[in-house]
């Protein structure tokens, strides 16, 4: 993840934004574009967690549901001292969009506890995780709402909260999230899915842009599970990565990076700064640097107004949820920029977590190479249906993306009628 200096818009506020910019093209009744703009179910808890040295801390967490009506809600949980109810908010509404995008039968939700998962032991953290999922444990279920890892959270987290799920039933309910390792249910191909799923856009979008993909420049900002995944993937496409970062700042050599070397070091040294032959730059430098794709692949708000006009790529693709505020989205449209929205551009992770839950629900698992080809199917075809849409309605990948995905909900609401 990455942290630039720009003034942090409310997310809540920009997702509205984004929503109604979407709603203004579809003919919704007020009571049903209201129904649509609003969490259908939101829960903050504070809870105890014993420490290391024998103190008791109090934190706080979120789980909101966005919408429930084509199905189970679903989304990831994030632990991060930037984690309040109006980010989980936002993101639920993402993935609600995300998922009616790709024809997942889910509805949107988000989670997540503010602290910082760097500063706690491996004890701290189970800790707080088996009392976090203890407590929204009342509204998570295999056919409510399923978790999955986010920023700051991982496979063995999703394992502690599969485990505390279970331990409250009785038995073992592999269901209740995806993310999990394979061993306890996990699906091949879930760790790389959002960054396979984000280097298939970038293609795509650069077969419509006649870019060629070979030989392409590329920067990616954030180096976790999605920027360093589709960093090599892309890499192994023939393209060129010239830059990335994580927290501390980014690395940049024109002639290209080895994304593979840059991860050992990494994980080595606990920063990608300092690889051999790379100079250092910030991120907030890196954002600007000359490319042909920009794969912001940190966390929200990084492409503001403050600094779209100044963005040299040809094309970017969202990894991170939300990485680009409206205004910025109008600037870097005006310039010829084209930007493949992260409801589209990575929605990978969440699609292959539904194939993790059906094999789960069905106890029948695939290969990782029907796991690939299932999701390039998918996301191309969704990519497809969002360009031909754009075209159409003469609007942007991003609004046309939320026109059909709000669409699809608004139908399905409508089908099902108002209760009572």
């Amino acid at each position: 993840m990455a942290v630039v200096t720009h003034p942090k818009e409310n997310p809540w506020e920009v997702a509205l934004r984004q929503f109604h910019r979407a709603a203004d093209h579809l003919p919704l009744k007020r009571g049903i574009r209201e129904f649509l703009a609003y969490p259908h179910r939101e829960l903050t808890v504070n809870f105890p967690v014993h420490m290391d040295d024998g103190s008791v801390r109090i934190f706080t967490g979120y789980r909101v549901h966005h919408s429930t009506v084509l199905g189970p809600t679903k989304g990831g949980i994030r632990y991060s001292l930037r984690v309040d109810l109006d980010e989980v908010r936002a993101l639920a509404m993402l993935m609600s969009w995300k998922c009616a995008l790709m024809h997942l039968p889910y509805g949107g939700a988000k989670g997540g506890v503010a602290c910082d998962p760097g500063q706690l032991s491996r004890g701290e953290l189970e800790h707080l995780t088996r009392r976090y999922a203890t407590e929204i444990s009342i509204i998570i279920a295999p056919d409510g709402d399923i978790p999955a890892p986010d920023v700051g959270t991982n496979d063995q987290i999703m394992a502690w909260i599969m485990d505390t799920y279970s331990m409250h039933r009785g038995h073992s309910v592999p269901a209740v999230v995806t993310g999990k390792p394979i061993s306890i249910g996990g699906s091949a191909g879930r760790r790389e899915a959002t960054g396979r799923g984000v280097m298939i856009v970038a293609r795509e979008a650069a077969r419509i842009r006649g870019v060629p993909f070979a030989g392409s420049h590329v920067v990616v900002q954030g180096f976790g599970n999605v920027g360093s995944v589709a960093a090599y993937l892309m890499h192994d496409q023939g393209c060129r990565i010239v830059a990335v970062s994580d927290v501390s700042g980014g690395i940049y050599n024109p002639a290209g990076l080895d994304p593979r070397a840059a991860l050992r070091h990494m994980q080595q040294t606990g920063r990608v700064a300092g690889l051999p032959g790379a100079e250092t730059v910030s991120n907030d430098e890196l954002l600007e640097l000359p490319c042909d794709f920009l794969v912001p692949a940190a966390i929200e708000g990084q492409i503001t107004q403050a600094n779209a006009a100044r963005i040299q790529a040809k094309i970017v693709v969202e990894g991170a949820n939300g990485p680009t505020t409206p205004e910025a989205d109008e600037i870097l449209a005006d310039r010829g920029i084209l930007v493949v929205p992260d409801i589209l551009a990575n929605a990978g992770g969440v699609t292959v977590s539904y194939f993790e839950w059906v094999q789960d629900l069905q106890a029948l698992f695939w290969s990782e190479d029907e796991i690939n080809e299932r999701l390039e199917r998918i996301m191309v075809h969704a990519f497809n249906g969002v360009v031909e849409l754009a075209r159409e309605r003469e609007v942007e990948l991003r609004t046309a993306a939320l026109i059909y995905a709000v669409k699809r909900v608004a139908d399905a609401l409508l089908i099902r009628g108002i209760y009572p």
